[in-house]
């Protein structure tokens, strides 16, 4: 049986917060790198993200990770990440929980 959309975002969105970025001890998703998560009727998944900043080390890698890690969830057809710096990413994109594990609130 085929997973819905709901499902496989879910799953997306977990397997997000597995990565880390490598200068903030915090995953990816409540950072607010995800701009965008979009899963479509045929369970492909696309995704717009940004990085803390353009010259991040991790800037060639971390779309690449991002691709492996949800390509590797079951029923995900295909995956594609864009990378934008329109909006720049700022504090303000971080999650309550992010805010409260680096001590923000």
């Amino acid at each position: 049986m085929e997973k819905d959309k709901l499902t496989i975002e879910q799953e997306v969105i977990a397997a997000l917060k597995t990565i880390f970025d490598p200068e903030i001890p915090v995953n990816i998703y409540d950072l607010g790198l995800i701009y965008r998560l979009e899963v479509t009727d045929d369970a492909e998944v696309r995704i717009l993200m940004t990085l803390t900043a353009p010259n991040c080390p991790v800037a060639d890698s971390l779309p690449d990770e991002v691709t492996d890690k949800v390509k590797e969830i079951e029923g995900v057809r295909d995956v594609e990440v864009n990378l934008t710096f329109d909006p720049a990413w700022s504090q303000d994109n971080l999650s309550e929980e992010a805010r409260l594990e680096l001590g923000l609130l």
